[in-house]
């Protein structure tokens, strides 16, 4: 069963344009329309369950069609239903049915316990008073929260207050989640930690996910689906699966050296940059391995590595390069 159901989304935004003079100075009151089609007759579907990663440059259009799918922004032409609703008709109908968490916005009283917040949330969604309670039991006994669950918000680590923010959003029991950005800012450990709670609550609870990250882990970990959008228009649709063998295959190794040494390019290793003992490394992971690229140099000169994956907007280009072929 399809949750969403989007058919020749399209969203304009109108500016107006101060007009200039043919010496070159510009009008005191004269202006000319210009419109921006934010996104650009898109049209997908989700289905029940599917952990979907919809992802893009700044200024894309993921984030309008976000809006448009929760109801915050009217479209200015195409048909949306999720979960059977008009977000921008049946807003508050849906709001029962969704929840949502941004790494970037608080929507958690920093003054307030997660506790009194919590209270706060169940009685916005008329949550009856025994229920809550055991929903917040259960939420946080799951999330591993209990301990801190009495302390102001802002006395929080940020990773806390995240896992904070997931159960605020799960209280009502939604059908489905809206992550925008969850791990910005988070530390290695508070990042793979979130991603494997988000696992858990679409394996455990069914729940649907559609997840927004600039960071490939993210998408790797948690994502099954990927939907990348570009100037307003999706660029690919496919499954992660795919997008791991033709396009997350290449690793940057960053290496740093006790001394400079000479490190021979082989198939699926590339030096690309080398200055002093610093190495930047690119490996083709459907070549070679990380193993083979560490037998190069002895173990006993390396001081420092580090290893990250192929940043999204070059995953773009490659795209458009591969469509343009």
């Amino acid at each position: 069963m399809n949750v969403i159901e989007v058919k020749n989304l399209r969203k304009e935004f109108i500016t107006n344009k101060r007009v200039i003079k043919p010496n070159g100075k510009k009008y005191l009151f004269k202006r000319q329309k210009q419109i921006k089609n934010a996104v650009n007759d898109i049209s997908f579907e989700v289905e029940e369950g599917e952990t979907l990663a919809f992802i893009g440059p700044n200024g894309a259009g993921k984030s309008t069609t976000i809006k448009m799918l929760t109801g915050i922004l009217y479209p200015t032409g195409g048909e949306i239903k999720v979960l059977g609703f008009n977000p921008s008709k049946e807003r508050v109908k849906l709001s029962y049915q969704i929840g949502s968490v941004f790494g970037q916005k608080e929507q958690l009283w920093v003054h307030l316990s997660p506790y009194e917040n919590f209270k706060f949330f169940g009685s916005i969604y008329d949550i009856e008073k025994t229920k809550l309670s055991e929903r917040i039991e259960e939420l946080s006994t799951i999330f591993e929260i209990k301990e801190y669950m009495h302390q102001p918000v802002k006395s929080l680590s940020l990773g806390q207050r995240i896992k904070c923010e997931i159960v605020a959003s799960l209280l009502h029991n939604p059908k489905m989640l809206f992550f925008d950005e969850p791990t910005i800012g988070l530390d290695p450990i508070a990042k793979e930690t979130l991603r494997k709670l988000i696992k858990k609550i679409n394996k455990e609870l069914g729940t649907t996910i559609f997840f927004t990250s600039h960071d490939v882990g993210d998408i790797e970990e948690v994502c099954k689906r990927v939907i990348i959008i570009n100037n307003g228009k999706i660029v690919l649709d496919d499954s992660m699966k795919n997008l791991k063998y033709h396009y997350l295959n290449k690793k940057i190794v960053d290496v740093n050296l006790k001394k400079n040494v000479k490190i021979k390019e082989k198939d699926g290793i590339k030096v690309l940059k080398a200055k002093d003992t610093l190495y930047k490394i690119e490996v083709d992971m459907n070549k070679t391995t990380i193993d083979e690229l560490m037998s190069l140099f002895s173990t006993e000169d390396l001081q420092d590595i580090s290893i990250s994956s192929t940043p999204l907007e070059d995953i773009i280009k490659d795209i458009y390069r591969g469509k343009d072929e």
